[in-house]
């Protein structure tokens, strides 16, 4: 499924598409601004999106086999929920 797909079954229940793709972009934003603020983001049911801290280390230039350093950066991760793990077995 991809966002589209999303869209369309969102739009079983609003009125139109228009207002199911202000819907989806509408959830999706509060998530992406959630997560710059380093805010975990729950739902219940259904799982956690947060982010963490991956450190710095080596890497190789996949071309060139030379050794370069990979800075510490933020990765969002998500962890799913109780019920979404029990609906998927």
């Amino acid at each position: 499924m991809n966002k589209a797909d999303l869209i369309n079954e969102v739009s079983k229940v609003f009125k139109t598409k228009k207002e199911a793709q202000t819907a989806v972009d509408c959830v999706l934003s509060a998530i992406t601004e959630a997560l710059k603020k380093n805010e975990d983001v729950t739902l219940i049911g259904f799982g956690t999106f947060k982010t963490v801290k991956r450190e710095a280390r080596m890497g190789r230039n996949p071309q060139t086999g030379e050794a370069i350093q990979i800075e510490s950066r933020n990765v969002p991760k998500f962890v799913p929920g109780k019920a979404l793990k029990e609906a998927v077995n």
